[in-house]
């Protein structure tokens, strides 16, 4: 009887260390950007969306063609290199945010705006999802008067399309710091952590509320 529960208990690790392999490789392997790179190299382009959690953003831009790298942090506020702590306890004015560095030539600064909307509700002023507070808000930080016209328009189509008030916010570029590096690619490090936040936080279920079935 030992050895027989010995064996099922061996088998049943193997299936669970199996399930891990089987959802790293496929939430971490077809991301279509680098995770090593987080600066950018010649001809590429930054940009800065704070979409609630960032670990979600970075997931949804990793899987855009064309995009090069994200990396999460901390932007808009008012310390020097804030923790994780701080941050989420609202004490410094950052909002969470994602750089996403990009090959303009393969995809544009307006697609990736609009594509941004889409995984918002950008109807939402008091946080993102579950994740509550001005920390949470969602933003597009704009580096010169191009952007901003660019954000604006697809603001304003988002808000024609939902026919509400879209709530999120374009603010003027900031320094962006860095979050803590258990943070950088966690979706892809932590799959089954990851996924089951996103349930929990009850994402995907608004985002089809809001925006139906469309991508």
């Amino acid at each position: 009887m030992m050895n027989r529960q010995r064996g099922l208990f061996a088998l049943l690790l193997l299936i669970v260390l199996a399930g891990a392999a089987v959802a790293s490789l496929w939430w971490g392997g077809s991301s279509s950007a680098a995770s090593a790179q987080r600066e950018p190299a010649a001809g590429d382009a930054t940009a800065v969306f704070a979409g609630g959690c960032f670990w979600c953003t970075e997931s949804d831009f990793d899987h855009i063609p064309g995009v090069v790298s994200t990396t999460s942090g901390y932007v808009g506020g008012r310390t020097a290199n804030p923790t994780y702590e701080q941050v989420s306890a609202g004490d410094t004015g950052h909002i969470e945010a994602v750089r996403v560095v990009y090959d303009p030539r393969q995809v544009s600064y307006a697609t990736l705006a609009e594509r941004f909307f889409r995984t918002i509700d950008p109807t939402d002023d008091g946080g993102s999802f579950c994740d509550r507070g001005y920390q949470y808000r969602s933003a597009i930080f704009v580096a010169d008067g191009e952007e901003r016209r660019i954000a604006t328009l697809a603001k304003n189509q988002a808000a024609q399309g939902l026919g509400r008030p879209v709530a999120t916010l374009i603010l003027p570029d900031a320094t962006f710091y860095a979050a803590e590096e258990y943070h950088q690619d966690y979706y892809r490090k932590n799959p089954a952590k990851y996924r089951f936040y996103r349930w929990k936080c009850g994402r995907q279920q608004r985002l089809r509320e809001v925006w139906g079935d469309a991508k």
